[in-house]
């Protein structure tokens, strides 16, 4: 037995591996009552091992109690006499609670329940966004708070689109078989969720903080899982799995010790993550094969960019407002355009990136993005304009979500206020 609780990143590792199994058990029509049984077992696991300690085998532990407690809800539902005897002999065949189990190295099967339920999410009777959502809520323990904010709408109409996607897919006949003929479809659906995934964890919404390690790390592990089953590890799965590797790297330096934002072009790059940048690398070279480039191959380029690069003046940025063009022909967004313009302005100047962030179309969809005023305010200032800039800068502060982006912007702020009780300045535009 261990004194300390696991972390949070072990609790969704294990409520979507538990669900999976217990749909795969129960069949996908008690996928409800498979996300009750988890729920109240990873509650109650929480309580019994603050009080006796942490099992040796807390995998197994959870296993157990998981397809105990189904059995339960089921005896309640009146259901019992047609799956518990069955769900008995495979909780036998577990052991007890802490003891050693063929589940704890969780063998392949097992991670093909969570392959199958990803899969299985992306149904095409179910739409796009509500397919990712699914994939977040039921693989990854994303709550319907967290999704709404993620996707930019309420709680309640995040809440609709998951009853509406749930019962969606319990009525299908079974969890999707990973060799069907719709695989590719589904694929791209799948990679859609865990990229999704990864940026709410890299740059998200969370009111409580900038970075989530939690959520990169859950995501990196999903995309592990696509890469071991041969038919999912594509190129372009592979360079998912290597942006994600490139860009985790950086993380270490992107928060300071008080917990603060550190841009690009002020990062310590000696405490980037070498090995992961070896393996974003590996992973980058494994992905160039075939003809097809999908955006993450060009999103991946970009981060190994960066990587590569000994010093952010030093960087290629000719190169990356290159792959940012190829990128918004694949993929046109307000948010790429905004990194892009960010490039012209290391590669040509800041009035050169101002020009670009105002000709971005479609700016309506930055209005609660922070980093686009931001933007404006960083670039303003490089031209030596710090009451223009400090305007911006205000803006961003008031759509901060987090106190690390707050106590970003509130230093960029007062470098304005320094700057314009230093001397005369041109005089605010517009």
């Amino acid at each position: 037995m261990t004194t300390s609780l696991p972390d949070e990143h072990f609790f969704r590792r294990e409520s979507g591996r538990l669900v999976s199994t217990l749909t795969r058990m129960l069949g996908v029509h008690h996928l409800a009552l498979a996300e009750d049984a988890v729920q109240e077992t990873l509650a109650a696991a929480v309580e019994v091992w603050a009080f006796r300690g942490v099992p040796e085998n807390p995998s197994a532990w959870l296993t157990t109690a998981a397809r105990n407690r189904a059995v339960s809800l089921l005896r309640r539902e009146r259901t019992a006499r047609r799956f518990a005897p069955e769900i008995g002999r495979l909780t036998d065949a577990e052991g007890t609670p802490g003891t050693e189990s063929p589940v704890a190295h969780l063998p392949p099967a097992l991670r093909d329940d969570e392959l199958r339920m990803m899969f299985s999410c992306c149904h095409p009777d179910i739409p796009e966004d509500a397919q990712v959502a699914l994939v977040l809520s039921l693989l990854s323990g994303f709550s319907a708070h967290e999704l709404a904010e993620a996707f930019l709408v309420s709680r309640a109409a995040m809440e609709k689109r998951l009853s509406r996607a749930k019962k969606a897919l319990s009525g299908t006949r079974g969890l999707f078989e990973l060799e069907a003929r719709d695989f590719e479809t589904r694929l791209a659906a799948v990679h859609r969720a865990l990229y999704l995934l990864f940026n709410e964890g890299y740059h998200g919404a969370s009111p409580d903080a900038a970075v989530r390690l939690d959520l990169c790390r859950e995501a990196m592990r999903l995309a592990a899982l696509l890469l071991e089953h041969a038919p999912a590890a594509t190129p372009a799965t592979h360079a998912l799995a290597a942006l994600m590797a490139l860009d985790a790297a950086r993380l270490p330096a992107r928060v300071d010790e008080a917990g603060d934002l550190t841009e690009l072009s002020r990062q310590d790059r000696s405490r980037w993550d070498a090995r992961l940048i070896a393996r974003g690398l590996e992973l980058l070279e494994s992905s160039a094969r075939g003809e097809v480039v999908s955006e993450y191959h060009l999103e991946a380029a970009i981060a190994a960019t960066h990587a590569l690069a000994p010093s952010a003046e030093k960087t290629s940025w000719g190169e990356i407002v290159e792959l940012y063009d190829a990128l918004l022909r694949l993929r046109p967004s307000p948010v790429v355009a905004l990194n892009r313009a960010v490039a012209v302005a290391e590669q040509l100047g800041p009035e050169r990136g101002l020009q670009a962030l105002r000709s971005i179309p479609g700016t309506e969809r930055l209005a609660a993005y922070p980093f686009y005023p931001a933007a404006l305010g960083e670039l303003e200032l490089r031209c030596e304009r710090p009451a223009d800039a400090r305007r911006h800068f205000r803006a961003a502060h008031r759509l901060a979500r987090n106190p690390a982006e707050r106590t970003f912007l509130e230093r960029r702020i007062a470098e304005c206020e320094r700057q314009l009780s230093s001397g005369p300045h041109p005089t605010v535009r517009g």
